[in-house]
């Protein structure tokens, strides 16, 4: 008996899930796989395509474009701008649940973290 196209929608979401948490490093496997689980229920056929075309860009590209390392490239695809946009507000962790951003880092030369003209005990 075929499967119903609940059944294949079901499946086909189980395996992006999977290949979004199981990346290969640690960083996308949190930063991708937390925003997947967060929206992956939601996400309807277009979307899902989307998702699988994005999952085929190397892990490097991916890291350095979420995490802001690099720009991303000015025909970024929707699903990579959702994903970025996650990701720089806190977007999800592994489990689900929402995450605080990271913290800002003062740039090169700008004041320190604990402000300037105060001092640092030793």
């Amino acid at each position: 008996m075929p499967d119903s196209p609940s059944d294949a929608l079901a499946t086909r979401r189980r395996r992006l899930l999977f290949r979004a948490t199981h990346r290969g490093t640690h960083e996308n496997d949190l930063m991708i796989g937390g925003f997947v689980r967060v929206h992956l229920a939601a996400f309807g056929a277009d979307e899902l395509d989307a998702l699988e075309a994005l999952l085929e860009s190397p892990e490097t590209d991916l890291a350095d474009w979420l995490t802001g390392r690099r720009p991303m490239p000015d025909d970024a695809p929707t699903m990579l701008r959702r994903m970025r946009a996650a990701v720089m507000a806190g977007g999800a962790d592994r489990t689900g649940t929402q995450t605080a951003p990271p913290p800002a880092l003062a740039p090169p030369g700008g004041p320190s973290p604990q402000g300037e003209g105060e001092a640092v005990a030793p």
